[in-house]
């Protein structure tokens, strides 16, 4: 079994190819694989390699961990409670993002 702190300096995302096929593997399982920022933007990212990939032909989304992902990063989300608009910005920037990740 591999440490926290392993899991904590290792990419939010990881891909493996298997011949036609790409594994992306959601990374962090202290959080639930929960769907930070930085988790979403490493998605984005992941899923945009794959489709410049012409020899890809299909995408597996897999998680590391006891759970496949818990959602959206709820510390992050309450952090931002905080800013002057109560959060609104940021809350409509993560579902935006999320939006594009789904529709990749």
């Amino acid at each position: 079994m591999e440490s926290q702190a392993m899991h904590e300096n290792a990419p939010p995302v990881l891909r493996r190819d298997e011949g036609a096929v790409a594994i992306l593997t959601l990374n962090r399982p202290a959080s639930r694989n929960s769907l930070s920022t930085g988790m979403l933007a490493a998605l984005q990212a992941a899923l945009d390699e794959v489709a410049a990939d012409a020899g890809i032909r299909a995408v597996v989304l897999a998680a590391e961990g006891p759970a496949f992902s818990a959602g959206h990063d709820l510390k992050e989300v309450t952090a931002h409670r905080a800013d002057a608009d109560g959060g609104e910005a940021f809350f409509a920037g993560i579902m935006a993002a999320c939006g594009t990740v789904m529709q990749a």
